[in-house]
């Protein structure tokens, strides 16, 4: 019983000794082996038997087993519905990728831009042809002429093809029509009037290429009764058109007031600056603005830049009239 004794106050003695170690793991960790260490004692001064004794730690090792085989079944669980929960959102950001993919490729290329709202209706009118145009001149007289062959393909029912630029005239310029104006928006902004295409449709294409274009330098400074019994017959005979030159000077000829307004509206709103050199400028602008005052010069300004595009927006009566007289002005010297 003796040896016995030792042999428990020995086992005891480590029991402490693991518990000291484990009691920084918690307050009610350490007091629970407290108790466990007086409960020992208790018994082993009342004279338990050894079997009985052994039986008692045996059981309690047994139910830490069961406690640390609960807490891990417990991690295990909550590991599982993590799993699930990750898998779920997958699985929801690739259905929603999916959808998404599959509305971009129902969706037309005109909505991809701008939003329905923001579009004009599209104007549906028969379509007589197909006009294509080489505009001639430095930019201010190539702009001014592609407002012209706007409107002229808006009254001749006809279908415009994006103008091609002159490059050889005045300086050794490769830019097209989209290097220097923001395509999309100029066919978008004005779809309620006239159809505005980048390149002739395929079939058109094909015949033009396999037979001959009919091509043709439109008489400047003529009326809209000119393109109504000269060119619209032959758009009709030919089906496509081409324009070698683009200096119609329409605003000197008497046209009606809407015909003049869609001239206007091409000029100031519909030719709007490629995003790169828009932004280009705001930044000159701003950078400019920063330092103080500052004044703006066009060193080869022409009265003509003004006169020729026929747009008194903003102007009062008496500025309208100056404008008028230099614009016909100009006129009788060219003649």
């Amino acid at each position: 019983m003796t040896m016995f004794y030792s042999k428990v106050i020995f086992e005891d003695s480590e029991l402490e000794e693991d518990t000291k170690e484990k009691k920084p793991h918690g307050k009610m960790r350490y007091a629970a082996a407290m108790v466990k260490t007086d409960i020992l004692k208790s018994l082993i001064i009342r004279g338990v038997k050894t079997e009985k004794l052994k039986g008692l730690l045996h059981e309690d090792t047994e139910g830490d087993k069961l406690r640390l085989f609960m807490i891990a079944r417990k991690r295990s669980s909550l590991l599982k519905l993590w799993a699930i929960r990750v898998t779920y959102l997958i699985l929801l950001c690739t259905i929603a990728l999916q959808f998404k993919g599959l509305a971009h490729m129902l969706t037309p290329s005109f909505f991809k831009a701008h939003s329905a709202s923001s579009l004009p209706p599209q104007r549906i009118y028969e379509n007589n042809g197909y006009l294509m145009v080489s505009s001639n001149g430095g930019l201010n007289q190539m702009r001014a002429g592609i407002c012209d062959m706007v409107t002229i393909a808006r009254y001749l029912n006809v279908t415009l093809i994006i103008p091609e630029l002159d490059n050889t005239s005045f300086w050794n310029d490769p830019s097209q029509f989209q290097d220097i104006f923001d395509v999309d928006y100029f066919i978008n902004f004005l779809r309620d009037e006239v159809r505005i295409l980048k390149e002739l449709p395929p079939q058109k294409k094909q015949k033009v290429e396999s037979e001959s274009l009919y091509s043709m330098p439109p008489i400047s400074w003529s009326n809209m009764t000119y393109y109504y019994e000269v060119i619209l017959p032959r758009i009709k005979t030919y089906e496509v058109v081409h324009f070698t030159k683009t200096d119609a000077r329409l605003a000197n000829n008497g046209i009606p007031e809407e015909v003049q307004k869609l001239r206007c509206q091409v000029n100031y709103h519909a030719l709007r600056f490629a995003p790169s050199i828009q932004q280009l400028a705001e930044k000159i602008v701003r950078i400019l603005k920063e330092r103080g005052p500052f004044l703006s010069l066009h060193l080869r300004y022409e009265m003509d830049m003004i006169a020729f595009s026929g747009c008194n927006e903003g102007c009062n009566r008496e500025e309208t009239e100056e404008l008028t007289k230099m614009r016909y002005a100009t006129l009788i010297l060219e003649f």
